[in-house]
Formats: structure tokens, C-alpha cells, sequence
């Protein structure tokens, strides 16, 4: 034990995502004004339902909390790819490594969770338009949001905590550009299969319930859009409907590649590439999607623009 002590892990250092200074450049370049877009348009988006009183509705609450959900998101991650794409040695320390972890996968879980809520707010709007302010007003909006983030910071605790306690104490380079645990767990010093097995029930248990959740508010949400009687009100209704789910298709589908899957090596260099997707990738199409493409929002931006 004291000598596992001494040799324990202090550091870990990144393979990141490419090896050749061209392609390091290149991808610094492109992932920086990727994330330098997503910072500005969640940060407009915040603005906008902040500033004007006609957004204090429950959607553009819910698109309030997802945007500022998405600064810290990719914040968590992105900043620490893009410093180690112009550094020779890409390290990490330990503690740095596990709380990168922690707000990754806390801002991920809070994630699954709201865009549940906002697909189940879609529904009552949808489905049910005459109750809807009653089964959903602001308060009980802000209340969901609340509930997103509280659990979805504490769910996280779990995984990490465990992970931590696993003994590191010979090889620190992690295949990932960011602390994963597929990647942190191929790098302990004792494989424990149990524990694995338990990471991955716990993370898909909560994939699965939620995406299913979603999935299920949209169903009834297109069964609803089929009874609409004008074509062109089916096609608006659809265009909307088809654009969330495109979103919520790639975030929930890249998600489940990475962490529902049974324990094991597996092919990291495929599972940069996904995790780029949900990283930077889905955070940038969220304001484009849920917001830009808002007839009520576009409103507002022009009416901005028309009085300044």
C-alpha cells in the first residue's frame, strides 16, 4: 500500500486529437470559432429572454436555462482542448482531470433532463393548448428547471467518486481530449469488471429514461400534428418538430454510442470523433435550432434591430 502510494498517479496527459502541427492548427482554428459562435449565440439567446418581458413564457425559460447550460458545457471541455492543440505536452493534473469530469458529466446529466422537460412542455402545448397555461405556468417552469440542474449535479457525484477511489498508479495517458471514464478506466492499475459494470448500468439507466421520455412526448406530439387539418399548418408544425428532434436525435444517439455499451476496449479514436459531436457540435446547433429558427424570437431580434 506505500508503495502504491508513491507511485500514484499525479498528472494525466492527453493523445488529444491529432499528433501533426498542420492538422493541430487547423482544428484549433475551426474549434475556436465553433466555440467562440456557441459562447456569443447562448449568450444572445440569455440576453434576449432575460431583457424582453414577451419571452417570460415557460418555452423561452426552458431555452434560457439550455443556453446558459451550453456555455458551461462546453466550457468545461473545450477551453482545455484548445490550449493542449498549441501545447507540445497536454497535461492535466489529477484533481484537475476528476473535477473536469465532474462538471462534464453534471452539465451532461442536467442536460438529458431538461431537454426531457422541454420535450414534455412541447407536448402539453401541442396536445393539450387549452390547459396549457394552467399545467404549466412560470413558477412550475422554473421549478422543472431547478429540479434539472439540483439532480443533475448530484447524479454526478456518484460516477466520479468511484472512479477517483480506483487505484492509478502506472500508465497517465488518456486516449480522449477530455477525462472520460471509458478512457480513466483502462488506465487503473486493477481492472474491476464489477465496477465497470455498475458505471455503465448507472449512466444508462438515465440515458434510457430520459431519451425514451423525450422520444415518447414527441410521438404524441406528431400524432397530434397529423390531425391538423390545413397542410401547410402540418408542414410549419413539422418543419419545428423535425428540427428539435434532429438535435435531440444526435445529442441522445452519440451519447448512448459512448456510455451505453458493455465494458471493454474500445475503439477511441472513433469515439473522439463522437465526442466532438456532443461536445462542441450539438451546443453550437442548439440556439439555431430552438431559437433562431423561432418565429416569436426572429420577431423580437428584428424589432431590436429596427429600433436601434
Amino acid at each position: 500500500m506505500e508503495e502504491r502510494n508513491q507511485t500514484r498517479v499525479k498528472e494525466f496527459i492527453f493523445n488529444g486529437l491529432a499528433n501533426n502541427d498542420g492538422t493541430k492548427a487547423a482544428l484549433f482554428t475551426l474549434f475556436l470559432v465553433i466555440y467562440n459562435l456557441t459562447l456569443f449565440s447562448n449568450a444572445s439567446i440569455i440576453m434576449l429572454v432575460w431583457s424582453k418581458a414577451s419571452l417570460h413564457k415557460p418555452m423561452y425559460i426552458f431555452l434560457g436555462n439550455l443556453s446558459f447550460l451550453e456555455i458551461c458545457f462546453t466550457t468545461s471541455t473545450i477551453p482545455k482542448m484548445l490550449s493542449g492543440l498549441l501545447s507540445k505536452v497536454n497535461s492535466i493534473s489529477f484533481e484537475g482531470c476528476f473535477l473536469q469530469f465532474y462538471f462534464f458529466f453534471s452539465c451532461g446529466a442536467t442536460e438529458h433532463f431538461l431537454l426531457t422537460v422541454m420535450g414534455f412542455d412541447r407536448y402539453l402545448a401541442i396536445c393539450h393548448p387549452l390547459r396549457y397555461n394552467t399545467l404549466m405556468s412560470n413558477y412550475k417552469c422554473c421549478l422543472y428547471a431547478t429540479y434539472c440542474w439540483i439532480i443533475g449535479f448530484v447524479w454526478a457525484l456518484f460516477p466520479v467518486i468511484l472512479i477517483s477511489h480506483l487505484p492509478f498508479c502506472g500508465p497517465n495517458k488518456i486516449n480522449h481530449f477530455l477525462c472520460d471514464p471509458g478512457p480513466l478506466m483502462e488506465l487503473t492499475c486493477e481492472k474491476d469488471y464489477a465496477i465497470e459494470m455498475v458505471i455503465t448500468v448507472y449512466i444508462s439507466m438515465v440515458i434510457y429514461s430520459t431519451s425514451t421520455c423525450t422520444f415518447i412526448s414527441y410521438a404524441f406530439i406528431i400524432r397530434t400534428i397529423l390531425k391538423i387539418p390545413s397542410a401547410s399548418g402540418r408542414r410549419k408544425a413539422f418543419a419545428t418538430c423535425a428540427s428539435h428532434l434532429i438535435v435531440v436525435s444526435i445529442f441522445f444517439g452519440t451519447i448512448m454510442y459512448m456510455y451505453v455499451r458493455p465494458p471493454g476496449s474500445h475503439p477511441f479514436d472513433i469515439d473522439k470523433v463522437i465526442a466532438v459531436f456532443y461536445a462542441l457540435v450539438t451546443p453550437f446547433m442548439n440556439p439555431v435550432i430552438y431559437s433562431l429558427r423561432n418565429k416569436e424570437v426572429l420577431d423580437v431580434v428584428k424589432k431590436m434591430m429596427r429600433s436601434s
